[in-house]
């Protein structure tokens, strides 16, 4: 038998010393450009289509022959080679993951485990706690208000008069002596605005304080009332200049912010519920079904 001859050694490889990309063409751009004419010469006049037609016929052959019968390229010199960026090292160091936890160790895995993806944040403030915290920070900014209309308008009637021209503009034209008399309609208006409004704002409390990591004071008391006593300024003075130059600023400022801080305090200090994040869509829609095991349920 003939001995088989040597495998030849592979050759070194070689670093190339450039880069082949792409040869750079003005024709994509100008083949936008003439269909951008072509469509506004509908609404124009049509030469402007006639002009926009030629440029994309033109364009449409620049760019075809980039690529057929030979692809044009450009080749984009390399840095010598101990100036290239190293390539990156696997590291071998592994990834932490979220175990077990407590009471809950047989009864279904936190989120991160079991190929779940986290979702922040794990838990959340019920909804029932932004409805109270939304009441009683309403009362705080109610009671800085009436002091407000007590001390500086000589009236308690004054601030929620002025409550009142949300919903009834012939409050925004009333005058001051009007504004402190007392109004049965104006104090039942003014209460329900009030009532629905810092319920709707405790809402809101639940469900964006769980989100900042820290610091929930300074986010609920002091961050977001004057962003929103910003907002509602610059609104305000657009819609109705007449009512706004009627509020006294400053007191609406430490009105909120007691509605700030007594709000996210309340909300901040109910008990946070787990998200059912890693729970199946059968156990999170209340669905009984099979294979469902009986420790999920809550």
């Amino acid at each position: 038998m003939t001995p088989l001859a040597p495998r030849p050694e592979p050759a070194p490889a070689v670093e190339p010393q450039a880069l082949e990309v792409p040869a750079p063409t003005a024709a994509p751009m100008v083949l936008a450009f003439g269909v951008t004419l072509v469509f506004a010469g509908l609404v124009t006049h049509v030469s402007v289509t006639a002009v926009g037609l030629v440029l994309t016929l033109a364009a449409a052959v620049g760019w075809w022959r980039q690529v057929l019968p030979v692809e044009q390229v450009a080749h984009v010199p390399l840095p010598p080679i101990a100036d290239r960026a190293r390539p990156i090292a696997p590291a071998a160091s592994g990834v932490e993951r979220l175990g077990l936890e407590g009471a809950e160790r047989q009864l279904r895995l936190r989120a991160g485990e079991a190929g779940h993806r986290t979702r922040v944040p794990v838990e959340v403030q019920p909804l029932s706690a932004g409805v109270v915290g939304g009441l009683v920070g309403g009362v705080a900014m109610a009671v800085v208000a009436l002091f407000y209309g007590l001390v500086f308008q000589g009236s308690l009637w004054y601030p929620v008069n002025l409550l009142s021209a949300i919903a009834m503009p012939s409050m925004a034209q009333a005058n001051p002596e009007q504004l402190r008399a007392f109004d049965p309609q104006a104090l039942i208006v003014g209460f329900i605005a009030h009532g629905i409004v810092s319920m709707l704002a405790g809402l809101l409390y639940a469900v964006i304080l769980p989100m900042p990591p820290s610091r929930h004071t300074l986010w609920g008391g002091l961050v977001a009332p004057l962003l929103w006593t910003g907002f509602l300024w610059a609104t305000l003075g657009v819609i109705n200049p007449l009512l706004n130059a009627r509020v006294n600023w400053f007191w609406f400022v430490v009105s909120q912010i007691a509605f700030g801080l007594v709000t996210g305090f309340v909300v901040a200090r109910a008990q946070p519920i787990k998200t059912m994040q890693t729970w199946p869509l059968a156990a999170r829609a209340g669905v009984e079904g099979a294979g469902e095991r009986e420790p999920r349920r809550r």
